[in-house]
């Protein structure tokens, strides 16, 4: 690939000896300070960033503000309009270091190097690598952000999603000014991924919170700041949940596409794996393709290899499938297969492996859904009462965290007491007034309305 054109502002910071980028913020601010004490309006130096743009052509349309042509032009003792032109274009900006001005019979000598010549160059070479040096983050403040993005993952679960995602905005927002402060490649490659796990959590409350257009975004990012870095778990997940959220919308199909294709992704270790297939069985629920519903779920249940992933495993949480999550998730297929017995005891699977947990430990996200899937399982049996023991703990759950999966399913068990036989029940009745009440307090009913293809039962 060619090089980028070079600017005639290029030429003279270097030759200036004043092309780092430090060299050059230090120049100008002197200038900028010697132009307002003649009391005129000069700018802040440029950033980083800006600054490299100046010195390539095309790198900024048009020219900078009036202010900062102010100080250029007190710098450089040459118009504007010069210094953003090719260098190339201009005769006297086409120096050769290594050629003198030809001599009277028009051949051009050799320029004999000096020790003044190797002392020039060697602090230039000094000064740039001392600044890329400085731009070298302290490896404890990415330990602390690791450390954070552990712990938020690892309490999804448990924590209300206005706070996670608050939680998880800000350490997106410092991951990416991190990004701009440092030149390590290994710092970067671990910025990187925090970003990409950030957006992850981001991607999951914001389905949570019932915002489907936010959540299908931030997976994306998710996806791309896995393939930045090369990290197969990253966009295996992210795939997973833009597969989980195609099918939430109504397009299963799509979802089984974008579920193999997270399969495909390397690195992954048997939860990740088993987190994808059970996705990919709820999509062939949604599509009523049973065969390949049960086959995706023997598959969700037989990954045993024993490889693991640093996402899915080591940090776990959020990014973790467990049995209890695989059983609940195996749970609702099960009903969108019309299977009530298989459903119940799945469901009931589910909710036992929650129980050896303390009562604070039990993610809402797992022992919700999976309360309601078990009295929807009751309710196909006409079992009311049965049904309205298992929805009891869920009634307790609080406003804040009743999320868009909890009325997915509520919506579908309120639709279940509306058949022929179950409508005109005192209990069935007040049942669904009791959904219809505690719905109308989630903060996902006020972001957004419920997918019909994922309440269908």
């Amino acid at each position: 690939m060619e090089a980028k054109p070079r600017t005639v502002l290029f030429e003279l910071v270097t030759a200036q000896r004043i092309r780092a980028y430090r060299s050059f913020q230090e120049r100008f601010a002197r200038v900028a300070d010697q132009v307002r004490s003649e009391g005129l309006e000069a700018p802040a130096p440029p950033t980083e960033r800006h600054y490299a743009r100046w010195l390539v052509v095309g790198g900024v349309q048009g020219l900078p503000h009036e202010a900062t042509v102010r100080v250029l032009e007190r710098m450089f003792q040459r118009p504007a309009e010069e210094l953003f032109r090719p260098a190339s274009a201009v005769p006297q900006m086409r120096p050769d270091p290594l050629l003198r001005s030809p001599d009277p019979h028009g051949s051009p000598n050799p320029h004999v190097l000096n020790e003044s010549d190797l002392l020039m160059t060697a602090r230039d070479a000094a000064e740039h690598a001392g600044e890329a040096a400085s731009l070298h983050l302290d490896d404890m403040t990415l330990d602390q952000l690791d450390d954070e993005l552990v712990a938020l993952a690892r309490k999804y679960g448990c924590t209300a999603p206005g706070k996670t995602y608050s939680k998880a905005n800000d350490l997106l927002r410092r991951a990416q000014v991190n990004l701009e402060r440092t030149r390590s490649p290994e710092q970067q490659t671990r910025l990187y991924y925090a970003a990409g796990q950030a957006t992850a959590l981001l991607s999951a409350v914001s389905f949570d919170l019932g915002a489907l257009d936010p959540a299908v975004s931030f997976s994306r990012s998710c996806a791309q700041y896995g393939k930045t870095i090369g990290n197969g778990p990253l966009q295996a997940y992210a795939h997973g949940m833009l597969a989980y959220l195609a099918f939430w919308d109504g397009r299963p199909s799509e979802a089984v596409r974008l579920a193999k294709t997270a399969q495909q992704h390397g690195g992954l270790g048997d939860t990740a794996r088993r987190r994808l297939y059970a996705i990919e069985a709820r999509a062939h629920g949604h599509l009523r393709n049973d065969v390949q519903a049960q086959r995706a779920i023997r598959d969700a249940l037989e990954q045993h290899s024993g490889t693991r992933d640093e996402l899915h495993d080591d940090i776990g949480g959020e990014f973790g499938f467990d049995p209890a999550r695989t059983a609940m998730s195996n749970a609702t297929t099960r009903l969108l297969l019309k299977d009530g017995e298989g459903a119940e005891a799945s469901a009931s699977e589910a909710l036992t492996f929650l129980s050896a947990l303390p009562s604070d430990e039990r993610p809402v996200v797992v022992s919700g859904p999976a309360s309601i899937d078990l009295a929807r399982a009751r309710l196909m049996r006409s079992e009311v009462e049965g049904a309205q023991e298992a929805l009891r703990p869920v009634f307790e759950v609080p406003p804040d965290w009743r999320g868009a999966g909890l009325l997915e399913r509520l919506t579908a068990a309120r639709i279940e007491l509306t058949r022929p036989e179950l409508r005109t029940a005192s209990a069935a009745l007040s049942l669904a007034e009791q959904i219809e009440e505690f719905s109308a307090l989630s903060p996902a009913r006020k972001l957004s309305a419920a997918s019909h293809l994922a309440i269908e039962g």
